[in-house]
């Protein structure tokens, strides 16, 4: 062997070892993965909540309305002043 070809080969042998011991994807969902469907998941419930809180705001709101709305006619009847 030469001894200029002594470090060329030294490092092919170094990343050749490196190659041998380097991780490789398993083929499984990787922490990322999981971390981003349980995210997902917390969203998706987090906006069907959402959705459920602003359909009962919307039924108090119109009750309220209706409220609002026969007390202005009883008062116009009774002769009150309507705003």
């Amino acid at each position: 062997m030469n001894l200029k070809s002594f470090p060329v080969a030294l490092v092919a042998a170094a990343v050749f070892v490196g190659a041998l011991f380097a991780p490789t994807h398993s083929g499984g969902q990787t922490g990322d993965d999981i971390l981003l469907v349980q995210l997902t998941n917390d969203l998706t419930t987090q906006q069907a909540t959402i959705s459920d809180n602003q359909a009962k705001i919307d039924a108090k709101l119109a009750k309220i309305a209706e409220n609002v709305r026969l007390a202005r006619i009883y008062a116009g009847r009774a002769g009150g002043k309507v705003p």
